[in-house]
C-alpha cells in the first residue's frame, strides 16, 4: 500500500508544490523591490526637508559666525562637502 502511495504524494509535491512554491516567491520577491507612487511622494518629501533643514543650519551658522568671528561650524568630511554642493546646484 506504501508503494502508491508514496508516488501518488511525491510526484505531485514536486512537479506541482515546488514549482507553485518557487514563482509565488518570485514574484512577491519583485513586489517588494519597486517602490510604490507614496514610497516615492515619501521620499521627495524626506529629500526636501532634509534640504531646508540643513539650509537652515547653514543661515544659523553664518548668522552666529558674523556675530561670534572666532565660531567654527562643525568640521564636515569632504563627501558631506561634496553632497552639498551637488545639493545646491540641483536648485
Amino acid at each position: 500500500m506504501e508503494d502508491i502511495i508514496v508516488p501518488i504524494v511525491v510526484v505531485p509535491a514536486i512537479f506541482l508544490g515546488l514549482p507553485w512554491l518557487i514563482l509565488h516567491y518570485v514574484t512577491k520577491w519583485k513586489q517588494a523591490k519597486t517602490l510604490t507612487g507614496e514610497d516615492e511622494q515619501l521620499l521627495d518629501e524626506l529629500y526636501d526637508t532634509a534640504r531646508r533643514l540643513e539650509n537652515r543650519l547653514h543661515t544659523v551658522e553664518r548668522i552666529i559666525s558674523a556675530d561670534h568671528p572666532d565660531f567654527r561650524p562643525a568640521v564636515r568630511s569632504d563627501e558631506d562637502l561634496a553632497q552639498l554642493e551637488n545639493m545646491s546646484r540641483r536648485n
